[in-house]
């Protein structure tokens, strides 16, 4: 079975690179979007089971969307990526979904 993970970040050639990462290994499917409309519709389209907050969103804008991420899908464990190594992003990941 495959683990669903959202990454929201800023920056369009970083979330390329965490697309093309996250869908690197056949146990995830990395879903990788710029907006927080993205975000929600995806959510709520969706079953996600970890959420990567990347760079760039204020600190406003996270609480938000952090709340409402978790009234659609309550269960949904949601985590801070800042950047590194793909070893890095893999024992991130790795700790969230434990």
């Amino acid at each position: 079975m495959q683990t669903t993970i959202l990454y929201i970040g800023r920056d369009t050639e970083i979330t390329v690179v965490m697309n093309r990462l996250l869908n690197a290994r056949p146990e995830w499917k990395g879903v990788c979007v710029c907006t927080d409309e993205e975000a929600i519709s995806i959510c709520e389209e969706q079953e996600i089971d970890l959420v990567l907050l990347g760079n760039g969103i204020d600190p406003d804008a996270e609480k938000r969307l952090r709340a409402r991420l978790l009234e659609i899908r309550p269960d949904v464990k949601i985590i801070q990526h800042y950047g590194g190594g793909s070893g890095l992003l893999y024992g991130e990941i790795m700790i969230a979904l434990g």
